[in-house]
C-alpha cells in the first residue's frame, strides 16, 4: 500500500506520471496476430445497485463470508545489494564490499477465476524473484507472474489450483458517489481484514501516483480504511461484487486517514485480458498532441467560455487523426459520448480503446460542433527502456543462472542496446546496473527516478567485477 506524507510516497516503489500524451506515439508495424489464449472464466454482474430508499441493514456478514475466500495474501521476495562500508577499509583505501540481502514484501490479491488467475497491483510484484500466495484456508502456492502494467499499476499472477472461490465483477462505471463499499486485504500482516466506507469520489486522475511511468490514473476514492498490505486487495460493493483493486492512500501519518484509492475494475479487467492474451497491453493511438483548454484559448477560438475539452496542438503525419481530418485548434469535448474535460480524460479514453477499432470524436471547429469516426492505431512504447535505446530487466533467478551471477549481485540487467542508441558501445548487454548516483537500482521505475539530466554516476557489475561509470543524460 502506498501513502503520501506532504507528497505522494509509494510503499513498494514510487511510480509516476510524465506529461507526454499517449496519442503522440507511433503506429505499430503490421504483424502476425498472436495465437488465441484461453481467458480466465469469471462472472460479471453489470446491474447497478438499487436506487431510492433501502431497508435497514443490520449486518453485512453474509456478504463478507462470500467474498473472504477470494481475497488472498501475496508475498514477494527479491535479492537486493547494498554497499557495506568498513571504516578501516575506507581509511586504507580498500573498496567497500557488496552485501546481498533478502527483501520481502506483502500485498493482497483477488481470485477472479476458479483456475487460479489473481489480480493484484504491479507495485506488489515488481522486481520480485519469487512470489507466493496464501489463501484464507492457509493453503500456500507458488505464483507465476502472467504480466504487469506499471502504467495502470495492474498485475496478473496465477497459481496452479482448481475449483477456487472467486468474486463476481461489477460494472464500475455504474458506481455512484455515496455507494457503500468494503475494502478487503491483509493490512500490516495482521491477517485478512474488512473495512467499510463509501465511494467518496470517482475519476481521480491528477494525483501524480504514476508520473514516473507516464501512467493512466482513473481512481475510485473511498474512506474505507486502507493500509500497507491492502495493495491489490478487493474493493467490493454492498452486493459483494468487485468494483475496484485497492492501490494507494493519501496520508500525513503513513497510515489511513480516510483517503484511499482503488483502480476501477472495468479498467483492471481490460488490462488483465490483454496481459493474459499477449503478456503485454495494447493501447489505442490517435496521433495528435493536445492540451487542456483555458479561458484564453476558448476566447481566441471564439468558443463559449463554459466549454470544456482539449485543444489539438499538433497532428502527426500519416496518423489516425490526420486521416480522419482532425486539425490543430480543433477542440475535442467527447469520445464515444463520454465527456472529455481535460487532457487526462483523452489519454485514458484513447488508451483503453482496442487498436483498430473506431471511436466517435466530437469536436468544435470555427465555432461549430462536429463529429468524426476515427480508426485508432496501436500505440508502441518500450516499457523496459531506462535511457534512449537501452532496455533493462531486474535480476531474476533465470537471469542469475544464465549469466552466472554471484547470489549477492542485484540490480538491473541491460538486456538490449539499440544500434542507434547514443549509449551504444558504452553500455552493453549483460552489464548489471547496481547503483545510480549512489542509490540502489532495484526496479525500473525507481531507477528512472534516480537519473537526472547531465552527469550520472553508475556502479555496474560485469564479469565478476564492480566498477563505476559516468553517464551523461540529455
Amino acid at each position: 500500500m502506498r501513502t503520501r506524507v506532504a507528497s505522494l510516497i509509494l510503499f513498494a516503489g514510487l511510480l509516476g506520471w510524465a506529461a507526454a500524451l499517449l496519442v503522440t506515439g507511433k503506429d505499430a508495424p503490421a504483424g502476425t496476430a498472436p495465437a488465441a489464449v484461453a481467458q480466465p472464466k469469471f462472472s460479471v454482474d453489470p446491474t447497478p445497485l438499487a436506487t431510492g430508499a433501502a431497508p435497514q441493514v443490520a449486518s453485512y456478514a453474509d456478504m463478507v463470508e462470500r467474498v473472504q475466500p477470494a481475497v488472498v495474501s501475496v508475498y514477494s521476495t527479491k535479492i537486493v545489494t547494498s554497499r557495506a562500508t568498513d571504516p578501516w577499509a575506507r581509511l586504507f583505501g580498500a573498496p567497500s564490499r557488496p552485501r546481498a540481502e533478502k527483501e520481502e514484501g506483502l500485498g493482497s490479491g483477488v481470485i477472479v477465476s476458479p483456475d487460479g488467475y489473481i489480480i493484484t497491483n504491479n507495485h506488489v510484484v515488481e522486481g520480485a524473484d519469487e512470489l507466493s500466495v496464501l489463501l484464507p484456508d492457509d493453503r500456500e502456492f507458488r505464483a507465476t507472474l502472467i504480466g504487469s502494467d506499471p502504467k495502470t499499476d495492474v498485475a496478473v499472477i496465477k497459481i496452479e489450483a482448481e475449483g477456487l472461490t472467486t468474486v463476481t465483477l461489477a460494472d464500475s462505471d455504474q458506481l455512484r458517489v455515496g455507494d457503500v463499499v468494503f475494502a478487503f486485504g491483509n493490512p500490516l500482516g495482521v491477517g485478512q481484514t474488512v473495512t467499510m466506507g463509501i465511494v467518496s469520489a470517482k475519476g481521480r486522475n491528477s494525483l501524480g501516483l504514476l508520473e514516473n511511468v507516464a501512467g493512466y490514473e482513473d481512481f475510485i476514492q473511498t474512506d474505507a480504511a486502507i493500509n500497507m498490505g491492502n495493495s491489490g486487495g478487493a474493493l467490493v460493493d454492498a452486493k459483494g461484487r468487485l468494483v475496484g483493486i485497492n492501490s494507494a492512500i493519501v496520508s500525513t501519518t503513513k497510515g489511513n486517514i480516510g483517503i484511499g484509492f482503488a483502480i476501477p475494475i472495468n479498467l483492471a479487467a481490460s488490462i488483465m485480458h490483454s496481459l493474459v492474451e499477449t503478456g503485454t497491453v495494447a493501447r489505442g493511438y490517435l496521433g495528435a498532441s493536445a492540451e487542456t483548454v483555458t479561458p484564453e484559448i476558448l476566447e481566441a477560438l471564439k468558443l463559449p467560455n463554459t466549454m470544456r475539452g482539449v485543444v489539438i496542438t499538433n497532428v502527426n503525419d500519416g496518423g489516425p487523426a490526420e486521416a480522419a481530418g482532425l486539425k490543430p485548434a480543433d477542440v475535442i469535448f467527447a469520445v464515444d459520448g463520454r465527456p472529455v474535460t481535460a487532457l487526462e480524460d483523452l489519454r485514458l479514453l484513447i488508451a483503453q480503446t482496442t487498436p483498430g477499432s473506431q471511436v466517435k470524436i466530437e469536436y468544435a471547429r470555427d465555432g461549430e460542433k462536429r463529429a468524426v469516426d476515427v480508426e485508432l492505431g496501436q500505440f508502441t512504447e518500450q516499457p523496459n527502456e531506462l535511457v534512449d535505446g537501452v532496455e533493462v530487466e531486474p535480476v531474476s533467478a533465470e537471469l542469475r543462472r544464465r549469466l552466472g551471477l554471484d547470489p549477492r549481485v542485484a540490480g538491473l540487467v541491460i538486456t538490449r542496446v539499440a544500434e542507434n542508441s547514443p549509449y551504444a558501445g558504452y553500455l552493453i548487454p549483460d552489464v548489471v546496473i547496481v547503483e545510480i548516483n549512489r542509490s540502489v537500482a532495484s526496479d525500473l521505475a525507481g531507477a528512472r527516478g534516480l537519473l537526472r539530466d547531465g552527469r550520472n554516476l553508475l556502479l555496474v557489475y560485469y564479469r565478476g567485477q564492480y566498477r563505476y561509470l559516468t553517464l551523461n543524460k540529455d
